[in-house]
């Protein structure tokens, strides 16, 4: 099985120009609809509330898996489609795109997560563990999310003057994106028992 098959898989489109007013305004064009995914998560829009939410649906999925061996496909829907709208949320604000995150068209943002058999595609104990086994995937993106945001201001510039993502830039934000993707579905969504592969691309 390779990287292509892996349950979770994340493309973004690359643009061939991006418009300089709307860059050189991002982080303020971005609070509203920030703003909105707060509340979607949290409805009091506190983001120590926000935090307890994802906490809350972890440790409800554990419980559902440990002990039932379920994982409702409503829940997994919701799951995809909150995570999805969050990605269009992180492209604009990275600069990956120009158009306004959408809350329901999928736009430049690609991501894929494929629904588990709980029964048969899950170890029903390896939601207890699986956090601690991504403890070195989690180490390496903080020391890569470092990168982004040098990456964000240089892009930001680039942007600005030129009307384009570099594109070996791009490739490294999308690539960060994606690592983030698959050790959320390993470790966080527990859509899979397959170990995050570690590489960008």
């Amino acid at each position: 099985m390779n990287d292509d098959d892996y349950p979770a898989r994340l493309e973004v489109d690359y643009p061939e120009q991006l418009d300089r007013v709307t860059t050189l305004f991002r982080p303020i064009l971005v609070i509203p609809i920030a703003i909105v995914f707060a509340f979607l998560v949290s409805p009091d829009g506190e983001s120590g509330a926000m935090a307890g939410s994802f906490g809350g649906l972890f440790a409800a999925t554990v419980l559902m898996i440990v002990f039932r061996q379920r994982y409702p496909r409503w829940w997994f829907d919701f799951l995809r489609e909150v995570v999805r709208f969050a990605g269009r949320i992180a492209c604009y604000a990275l600069l990956l795109t120009d158009r306004y995150p959408s809350t329901v068209d999928e736009q430049a943002y690609h991501l894929e997560i494929d629904y588990p058999d709980a029964v048969n595609d899950l170890n029903r104990w390896m939601p207890l563990v699986k956090w601690f086994l991504a403890i070195p995937h989690f180490l390496v993106l903080v020391v890569l999310m470092v990168g982004v945001i040098v990456v964000f201001v240089i892009a930001w510039f680039a942007i600005l003057f030129t009307g384009r993502f570099p594109r070996p830039l791009f490739d490294y934000v999308v690539g960060v994106l994606r690592w983030w993707v698959r050790v959320s579905a390993y470790a966080v969504w527990l859509v899979t028992d397959r170990y995050p592969p570690i590489r960008l691309d």
